[in-house]
């Protein structure tokens, strides 16, 4: 992996972490842990087919959800950043803290399986996973997105709730009372989520996400990636406000059945204190643009020299792993 064009984002790395006490680096993947209590997964009510069966029952429950008005709905005003998640207790036995233990056999089917061992492998004997598609400037895109560690903002209106992570950045909309659409047939890195309001709670359901993964040394997803996500604010003693999101992911490609885990953020007042706003990144790679005899032109594909914007797979065997499940169109698997 190179991370020379990461290099602009350290400062960036260590300002969002550098307040974060050492629990909460005790578990990979689990950014910012060790803000009030420890995590706890709730698991749904019964086991779901799909994310459709799930996310309706839960509406039904709800008797169709809360009709919260401007002056109603719950705010979760400020900056936030992660405090900690459980979901490397989806795919690893004890202990896994450190990279130290194996990947859990039965969770996952047998070609994610196959190739998240490979990850792993890699992450324990090289210290690093050797292709993270971030290094591509791909965005986080969706699992990936609940545990990135920088900072976030909430803003929730009646018919609309914006989630934002200024890394990528990653914009998430949670369309209130609407159903699912997909006018151009496609899938995206955040997908399309709808949601409903049960009390103070946001249940939302997730669909038509790309192919992405939990994080580089977490297992891949596949484009039926989905998930069925409840969000609540708590508050602990010393002054900790907390988002805490219990979700369940839905994966035919990958899962043998779902699976649960739980993800929080808390309210980053020393950030707003110090004046910290959410930040607008860039990420600089190739491109397929060039400058010739005065003017701006392109090479298209199936031109010599032209580089596929979508990076490369260590895995291109894996269903599921298509950008474009209508099409069905392929990554190429030469690394550049």
């Amino acid at each position: 992996m190179n991370f020379n064009k990461s290099l602009s984002w350290v400062a960036v790395v260590i300002f969002a972490l550098g307040a974060v006490p050492s629990i909460a680096l005790a578990q990979p993947g689990a950014f910012g842990g060790g803000y009030g209590p420890p995590l706890t997964v709730v698991s749904p009510p019964k086991v779901f087919a799909t994310s459709d069966e799930h996310y309706n029952y839960l509406f039904e429950q709800a008797k169709g959800g809360t009709k919260h008005t401007i002056n109603s709905v719950p705010r979760w005003d400020g900056l936030w950043v992660t405090a900690g998640n459980t979901h490397m207790d989806m795919f690893i036995d004890p202990p896994g803290s450190g990279f130290k233990g194996k990947v859990r056999e039965g969770v996952l089917t047998p070609p994610y399986e196959a190739a998240y061992k490979e990850r792993w492998r890699q992450q324990q004997e090289l210290g690093e996973v050797q292709y993270d598609r971030l290094t591509h400037c791909e965005p986080p895109g969706y699992p990936r997105w609940l545990l990135e560690p920088y900072s976030h903002e909430f803003i929730n209106l009646p018919q609309e709730s914006y989630m934002i992570n200024d890394y990528g950045p990653g914009i998430r909309r949670v369309y209130i009372g609407q159903e699912h659409k997909n006018v151009y047939g496609t899938h995206s890195w955040y997908g399309d989520t709808i949601g409903f309001w049960d009390g103070d709670k946001l249940v939302t359901h997730t669909k038509y996400l790309l192919p992405a993964d939990f994080t580089r040394w977490s297992p891949m997803t596949s484009n039926q990636f989905e998930s069925v996500e409840r969000w609540e604010l708590k508050q602990y003693p010393g002054g900790i406000d907390r988002i805490e999101v219990q979700v369940t992911f839905y994966d035919k490609h990958a899962f043998v059945k779902p699976v649960s885990a739980v993800y929080a953020f808390r309210r980053a007042k020393e950030l707003e204190a110090a004046g910290h706003r959410v930040q607008h990144w860039e990420c600089e790679t190739s491109s397929n643009d060039f400058f010739q005899n005065g003017t701006t032109t392109s090479k298209l594909p199936g031109e010599e020299g032209f580089r596929d914007p979508r990076g490369t797979t260590l895995f291109p065997d894996l269903p599921g792993q298509s950008r474009d499940p209508i099409y069905n169109t392929t990554l190429p698997t030469k690394k550049e």
